[in-house]
């Protein structure tokens, strides 16, 4: 059952899938609707989900839960998991990598690997005030908290000296 993201409780669970690139808007529009159709059916046990969705960025596929009434289950996670990985393959971007790491650079959002993360934390290139995103966010309080943070308030810091 697709509701709108706004209205989720802050409880609800969160996945965080970002992309190597921006989407273009034409691709934007596409996702959308995607998402949204996946949603309106996306079902654990036969009963159906409440899930909304935004898009941040336009690289960031964000998927809120709200657990209150039914909660995924290991198929029906499953089942998003091979959604999101037809995405991947329809729009030819990498969602599903978590060695990666995105921070911003002014307006602009970089996407590293996580050695090239670590070497540019090495050489300065990035600070502990560098703007990262965390998305091992669990909750949509924590993600509307702690997603876009300085690096010194995040996982990232164990890399900054």
């Amino acid at each position: 059952m697709l509701v709108d993201f706004e209205s989720l409780p802050d409880t609800s669970r969160i996945w965080i899938y970002q992309s190597n690139r921006s989407f273009t808007d034409t691709e934007l529009e596409e996702v959308k609707e995607s998402l949204g159709n996946f949603l309106k059916e996306w079902t654990a046990h036969g009963s159906a989900l409440k899930a909304g969705f935004e898009i941040r960025y336009k690289r960031f596929l964000i998927i809120g839960l709200d657990q209150s009434n039914a909660s995924a289950s290991g198929c029906s996670i499953d089942a998003s998991v091979h959604f999101i990985q037809q995405l991947e393959q329809q729009y030819n971007v990498i969602l599903l990598d978590r060695m990666n790491v995105s921070f911003k650079q002014g307006d602009f959002v970089a996407y590293k690997p996580l050695n090239d993360f670590k070497k540019m934390a090495k050489e300065k290139a990035i600070s502990k005030n560098t703007i990262v995103f965390n998305n091992l966010v669990a909750t949509k309080m924590e993600y509307l908290e702690n997603w876009e943070v300085p690096a010194s308030d995040s996982w990232h810091a164990r890399f900054i000296k």
